[in-house]
């Protein structure tokens, strides 16, 4: 433990005597000149660091990952982040970091100093206010003046854990993964008297409405793509509610209408069941080569599944998946996750090799993997592929996009090439043909 790190931890343990008169403490730095402080309690340690892994499609203010003691976590540039100046540095040169805890979530933050513990008392902190400084006041927990000197703190929670409505895009998440989508409408629907009045006079049936508020609280996209499972949920739905109130209300009540529509083992290592399933339905081929995407992976669950599968379905080929996600934290942790050997079916564990903590997967599995982040409404460029594992992703996409997506796909695969979908979704446009059983969703070009 380094000393700035040890000052924090005995900061923390020190003795309350003065709990009458110090409250509050919190680590000091500074950002373009002006002095900032954050809640100790919010701070893990101090650091210094550099050469941080580099990921692409990434914000400009995401610096990289960054090897923690074997945690890989995410590092934002404070100075970026609120377009702040910063000196340029040699790529060997280390920067000043905070190390922050956030509930379950570690982040590293770059600063331009780290200074100090300064411990005040919480009744002196006043209310932020635009002129205290360069950033946005949202950010800002309040002021407060200690030996003449400023300190701007932050709200360490509001940068790193913002309210949907204050996002340009939201983050959708799904048990297979999770994608930044576009905000095209209102993120709560409340169901006020002029909207329940609105319905009965005409202006929509309940499953209308119900088809709205589950895009306003779940970003989930009534189309053709699942139009076959929302009519079924929605006649299994009037017998749960007895045809009383039909309509959600709340988040709570989208999850529970939503909780059939997810296939088996979304985003979990997948059962003996699914797997033979999914046997029958890949293809003979000669290639010596599948090459396979699969957006919307999560922490890689299924994409290790899927890859064990198909290195035992094509026992001569050369196996290559790009995995992808837009949930930083997760597409960091996949490539290095440890199994306990009760956890991971017996169908995947002569891929496992034993380490000190447990079990993680052979290089044989692990090199044929690519986890990278990457949003998959930006630009998709992968190489012709044979296989396209997809569940439970694009229902969580606006109309336009779940098109836009499928044509995307057929642009990409090969002749032969296959979708894999979700169990409740299917590909109902012209020039596609249903290859799976039941609960796989499968389709391949028509020739």
């Amino acid at each position: 433990m380094d000393t700035n790190t040890a000052t924090v931890e005995q900061e923390r343990a020190a003795p309350q005597g003065r709990v009458n008169t110090i409250d509050y403490k919190m680590v000091t730095f500074s950002l373009a000149g002006k002095d900032y402080g954050v809640d100790i309690m919010n701070v893990k340690e101090i650091a210094k660091a550099g050469r941080f892994t580099f990921v692409p499609n990434a914000a400009p203010y995401l610096r990289g990952v960054y090897n923690l003691r074997g945690d890989i976590i995410p590092v934002v540039d404070l100075r970026v982040f609120f377009h702040l100046p910063a000196e340029k540095k040699s790529d060997e040169a280390l920067e000043n970091m905070l190390i922050l805890r956030l509930g379950e979530h570690v982040f590293g933050v770059v600063v331009d100093n780290i200074d100090k513990v300064v411990g005040i008392q919480s009744s002196s902190i006043q209310p932020p206010h635009p002129i205290f400084g360069d950033i946005n006041i949202k950010y800002i927990h309040g002021v407060v003046e200690n030996q003449n000197r400023l300190y701007i703190i932050l709200d360490v929670v509001r940068i790193f854990a913002q309210k949907e409505e204050e996002k340009p895009r939201i983050l959708s998440e799904t048990p297979s993964g999770s994608y930044y989508a576009p905000v095209t409408g209102p993120i709560s629907v409340p169901l006020t008297d002029s909207v329940i009045e609105a319905r009965d006079e005409g202006g929509g049936t309940d499953l209308d409405f119900i088809k709205q508020t589950l895009f306003a609280l779940k970003r989930f996209a009534a189309t053709p793509l699942n139009e076959a499972w929302v009519n079924r949920r929605f006649e299994e739905w009037k017998k749960i509610q007895k045809s009383s109130d039909l309509q959600l209300k709340n988040i709570e009540d989208a999850d529970q209408y939503l909780e059939t529509f997810y296939s088996p083992y979304s985003g979990n290592f997948w059962g003996e069941d699914f797997i033979q399933a999914i046997l029958q339905t890949l293809p003979d081929t000669a290639s010596r080569t599948i090459q396979v995407w699969n957006p919307g992976c999560g922490k890689g669950f299924e994409t290790f599944s899927f890859a064990c599968v198909l290195r035992k379905r094509y026992r001569d080929a050369q196996i290559k998946i790009w995995a992808n996600d837009s949930d930083l934290l997760a597409i960091s942790q996949a490539p290095n996750m440890v199994f306990q050997l009760d956890d991971v079916p017996e169908y995947f564990r002569e891929f496992l090799v034993k380490g000190r903590n447990g079990y993680t997967f052979n290089s044989t599995i692990k090199d044929s993997i690519l986890f990278e982040y990457h949003d998959i409404l930006n630009s998709n460029p992968f190489p012709e592929l044979d296989i396209i594992l997809a569940r439970d992703i694009l229902s969580f996409l606006p109309p336009v996009d779940q098109n836009r997506i499928i044509s995307d796909f057929s642009e990409k695969l090969k002749g032969k090439g296959l979708v894999i979908l979700g169990k409740n979704e299917q590909i109902v446009e012209e020039g596609w043909t249903s290859l799976g059983k039941d609960p796989v969703s499968a389709y391949t070009r028509k020739e």
